[in-house]
């Protein structure tokens, strides 16, 4: 079996057995369900799922708890390039294990982001203008110290964890019709479409100024997209993972793109009517249905991921 077939045959019991091994070192996110006509839509109910309330203010502890506790970490420790989100939760889970972790971000990292991975004992490296900067350069210390590389997406480990957020929505929500998902580089949409394997519809959603699954899908495998915009510190990797790409072949009905300004709509919508603080990331996959990208059918279903909250666009001094 070659590697693609391998990794496009990511199970649901492996994503349920991850679970179980996960589930005490992370939070069983909730779901609300609203009102879809308190933000202007014909939807009732609409559900959304805070995964903003995880550790770390992600979905990504997930994948990094999975990653600590399925390999062998050497004695070096741990390494890791982010966005920001990532590095938050490598940082995070390395605490909890007691390994050593050293973090690269690129400059567009948010200041809050830096903070929390600082606070959490990692050594923090800020550096270069993008993602792949960041990463180039977490390579190169991984083959010079032997520190264990953890993915942000690209990685089994991480899609099997992140793949856990599909699980708990399919207990709590089984009756979805579609599941609206952001999309930076795909582990987290594409451990969720392997967990529902075409059960229900899943929609992702990515910032025009970063359509990295877009270019992708039109290409017929991952290629370099622009990688900009207001969420680039979480969803402009400038491509996604080779091991997603045969999932979200197979399991996402389509990608929808959005603009800053529909990002920073959804943003204050969620704030205004729910009192959640989205980071721009987190908020995408809400865009695309508040700016009508994405417009349900007549009793549909659906769903949304608010998948990040670690901003401090809200100030709480007033």
């Amino acid at each position: 079996m070659n590697e693609v077939q391998n990794h496009l045959e990511i199970t649901r019991e492996e994503i349920r057995e991850t679970h179980g091994r996960i589930a005490p070192l992370v939070r069983r996110t909730p779901v609300i369900s609203v009102n879809g006509a308190e933000f202007g839509l014909k939807l009732n109910p609409l559900l959304l799922k805070l995964e903003l309330l995880q550790h770390t203010g992600s979905f990504k502890a997930r994948g990094a708890i999975t990653n600590l506790l399925l390999r062998n970490i050497p004695k070096t420790g741990v390494v890791a390039a982010s966005g920001g989100n990532h590095g938050v939760a490598v940082a995070f889970a390395a605490k909890k294990f007691n390994v050593a972790a050293r973090v690269y971000v690129p400059t567009v990292a948010s200041k809050t982001k830096i903070e929390r991975i600082r606070s959490y004992g990692a050594e923090l490296v800020v550096g270069g203008e993008s993602y792949a900067d960041a990463y180039a350069a977490s390579q190169e210390w991984g083959s010079r110290s032997g520190a264990m590389a953890i993915h942000a997406y690209d990685q089994r480990e991480t899609l099997l964890g992140q793949g856990t957020v599909g699980l708990e929505l399919e207990e709590q929500a089984p009756e979805l019709d579609t599941f609206i998902v952001a999309v930076g580089g795909g582990g987290l949409i594409g451990g969720i479409a392997a967990w529902y394997q075409g059960k229900i519809r899943i929609v992702g959603v990515e910032p025009d100024k970063a359509p990295t699954l877009t270019r992708a899908l039109e290409a017929g495998q991952p290629v370099d997209a622009e990688a900009g915009g207001i969420a680039a510190d979480s969803l402009a990797p400038r491509r996604v993972g080779e091991m997603m790409f045969p999932i979200a072949q197979k399991y996402v009905e389509r990608i929808l793109l959005v603009t800053d300004d529909e990002i920073q709509c959804a943003q204050k919508l969620l704030w205004k009517e729910l009192r959640v603080a989205a980071e721009p990331g987190g908020a995408a996959a809400f865009a695309a249905l508040a700016s009508n990208k994405y417009r349900p059918g007549k009793g549909e279903r659906v769903g949304v991921l608010v998948c990040g909250g670690n901003t401090d666009a809200v100030d709480f001094t007033k």
